[in-house]
């Protein structure tokens, strides 16, 4: 149950495409004065080394961030101006690093934290269940020294999220990302948005999700939006191919990560989306593509209700 680390994908494409949107979102979201209560249901270590010996074994950063990194930082390469989401995304990521030396990711948690208006009384609440990341993450979120708006709990996410909603101040941004290392995770991502529309269905809720060859993957994406329907609320749906590339008969180094290894798609499903997340997503989109597309099978898609 406990095999899936996110150290080992830290920075990749997944996460390029996650972190733009929670960037995006929890931007629009803190325009507003009253108070905002995040939940991260499956929050991970929080923060991860890029040059740790866990990112490094499957090196997917190098197909994520570093891509993207390289990309914008070429002037000659952007047919159009930086798309203000990316460049927002970037700029974060460059408060946790020396210029030109990324080393650092910050998972959610620490996004979140980043953009969070302490004087407004804004709160995270943050679950994690894998022994080894729930360590990791109260000890870095300790450092911090925001016990009063953050807290840690060892503690199943989809069963948590149920006793936060509604919360008090009445305004939430619930992201939802399990690792679906196990087939029932879909049907309880359903099932959780589904109970957490009926408790608080003005809540902002936004699913990640791998883009695998596995039925219950092709079917999540439908079923939040018929969820969404049901209860009247709007919803947003974006989604980035890599692609596959041809690795031809290029000899490699023992222990060298082979190009073509893991996910090459995800998705984003927003509930109640901000009126402007659309418009900045279709500006992103594809110039995240240009940035990391690799192969074959390479896209994107945004649809919107």
């Amino acid at each position: 149950m406990f095999s899936y680390r996110h150290g080992f994908h830290a920075g990749n494409h997944a996460d390029v495409l996650k972190h733009t949107c929670l960037i995006a979102v929890l931007r629009h979201l803190t325009l507003k004065e009253s108070a905002l209560t995040v939940v991260d249901t499956h929050a991970g270590a929080g923060l991860y080394r890029l040059d740790s010996d866990l990112a490094q074994t499957a090196g997917e950063a190098l197909d994520g961030i570093h891509k993207l990194l390289d990309w914008a930082g070429k002037p000659g390469k952007l047919k159009a101006p930086l798309a203000a989401a990316l460049q927002d995304y970037i700029d974060l990521l460059g408060r946790f690093n020396h210029a030109g030396n990324l080393k650092i990711y910050p998972g959610s948690p620490f996004v979140t934290h980043h953009l969070l208006r302490l004087e407004e009384r804004d709160r995270l609440r943050l679950f994690e269940m894998h022994p080894t990341d729930a360590k990791a993450l109260a000890a870095n979120i300790a450092q911090l020294g925001a016990q009063r708006e953050i807290s840690v709990a060892r503690q199943d996410g989809f069963e948590g999220l149920k006793s936060l909603l509604p919360p008090p101040n009445r305004r939430a941004l619930v992201l939802i990302d399990p690792s679906y290392e196990i087939k029932s995770d879909y049907a309880k991502v359903s099932a959780c948005i589904q109970d957490a529309l009926k408790r608080f269905p003005t809540g902002t809720y936004m699913v990640w999700y791998p883009i695998v060859p596995r039925q219950e993957a092709h079917d999540l994406p439908r079923k939040l939006r018929a969820a969404a329907q049901r209860a009247g609320r709007s919803w947003l749906h974006a989604t980035l191919n890599i692609g596959h590339p041809e690795t031809g008969v290029q000899a490699h180094l023992p222990g060298e990560r082979q190009p073509g290894t893991g996910l090459s798609a995800s998705g984003i499903v927003v509930i109640n989306p901000p009126h402007t997340l659309q418009a900045q997503l279709a500006a992103a989109l594809p110039q995240m593509l240009a940035a990391m597309a690799r192969g074959a099978g390479k896209g994107f898609s945004l649809d919107a209700g």
